[in-house]
């Protein structure tokens, strides 16, 4: 999970405890701010980072590593012995180095606290940009505030640290370009710091934080039956992303059981594969996206998020360009779960409509016979309006 500091330099007085009590409710890893008065008050279980203002006195900073280092050791007297001490939220304190030129990162790593070593870089050129890179390959910790709305440099920091142990934190000026930054390399940086306006920020703050896909558990289901439906709707699902040979989405007609339609990756004749693109299925059959919430194939359209799925289980976000609903004759697949729970998906009646099997082995929708096996996911849920609930519902 990516961890999170809350800037509250530029929070109003008034503001600030509601935003640092939902700072800490929210677990997050670190409070950001450049006086050490304030930093002494939080409690052991948030790491307090002291971010000095620019032009700030060095005396005020060593009295702030002091501090630092004082409240550590308090920190660790007072901690549960059975209790294994956790980097990300163990009231260790942080204070960062701003960083301007080379000499100046050569000059702090004489005197830089072994495991601590935290520095401040804003990039605002090349040489900056080329010192950031340099402190994330040397520094445990270096954050980075970009002048420039491009993520081209932050891209080219991540990368040229991609192989150090240290963390890379960057500034985020509010929760839309948070996002953008947790997926910058498909990796993003390792923390994010964002200011944010009230408490209300901070918890959507933390939730994108949080944000990761989980693995499945796909089961093999054998199929029952097959039979030709007749004229209908179907939607093919075109992703932003390139799907790999062995993922696709998971699509069914009842919201507890779901089949793994894949992408055209593979080659067909006739026409040139579309790894981006699944032909998923009727108009009403449910595909699985995000926290596990379901939405009609209908719903979709640009900008949806959904999930990509692999046959071994594991998935990502991936975001819908466009959904194309066309009239085609449809197939409807019966098929069984090995606990016995009954799966049904209504196709595309064509050859070249492809879903995936046990071994990631790839299966002619209208080529299925009783006894062939897929590979689907058993939900226990039962769904309204996509959302998960404890009810009783009947789907058949």
């Amino acid at each position: 999970m990516k961890f999170g500091w809350i800037d509250i330099r530029s929070v109003s007085p008034e503001h600030r405890p509601a935003i640092v009590d939902a700072a800490i409710h929210a677990r997050l890893d670190g409070i950001v701010d450049d006086k050490p008065d304030v930093l002494s008050t939080l409690p052991p279980t948030v790491r307090k980072v002291y971010l000095p203002a620019p032009g700030a006195p060095r005396a005020a900073e060593k009295a702030a590593r002091t501090d630092a280092k004082h409240a550590d050791k308090n920190a660790e007297k007072n901690t549960d012995k059975n209790t294994e001490k956790n980097t990300a939220g163990n009231g260790t304190e942080l204070v960062l180095e701003r960083l301007a030129t080379q000499a100046e990162l050569d000059a702090y790593r004489l005197r830089a606290p072994e495991d601590a070593g935290a520095a401040f870089v804003h990039v605002v050129d090349d040489p900056t940009l080329r010192l950031a890179c340099a402190s994330a390959q040397v520094l445990p910790y270096t954050l980075v505030k970009f002048q420039d709305p491009t993520k081209i440099p932050l891209e080219i920091v991540i990368a040229a640290a991609d192989k150090s142990p240290g963390q890379i934190v960057c500034e985020g000026a509010d929760l839309d370009e948070v996002f953008v930054i947790l997926d910058v390399l498909e990796k993003g940086s390792e923390g994010v710091m964002f200011a944010p306006k009230d408490a209300g920020e901070v918890f959507k703050f933390a939730e994108l934080l949080r944000a990761r896909t989980p693995q499945l558990e796909l089961s093999t289901l054998t199929v029952q039956s097959i039979e030709h439906s007749g004229l209908g709707e179907r939607v093919c699902v075109d992703t932003c992303t390139h799907l790999e040979k062995d993922e696709g989405i998971l699509v069914g007609s009842f919201a507890h059981g779901f089949v793994l339609c894949v992408s055209e990756t593979h080659p067909l004749p006739y026409m040139p594969t579309r790894p981006f693109r699944v032909n998923a299925g009727a108009l009403h059959s449910y595909v699985m996206g995000l926290d596990n919430r379901t939405n009609y194939l209908s719903e979709l359209k640009t900008g949806s998020p959904i999930l990509a799925v692999g046959t071994d289980g594991r998935t990502r976000r991936v975001v819908v360009g466009r959904a194309k609903v066309e009239s085609r004759p449809l197939l409807t697949i019966r098929a069984v779960s090995e606990d016995g729970v009954e799966v049904a998906l209504t196709l595309q009646d064509d050859w070249h409509v492809r879903i995936l099997g046990p071994g990631a082995k790839v299966l002619n929708c209208t080529e299925l016979k009783p006894g062939d096996q897929l590979l689907g996911y058993v939900a226990t849920d039962r769904r309204h309006v996509g959302w998960a609930v404890d009810e009783f519902c009947l789907e058949k």
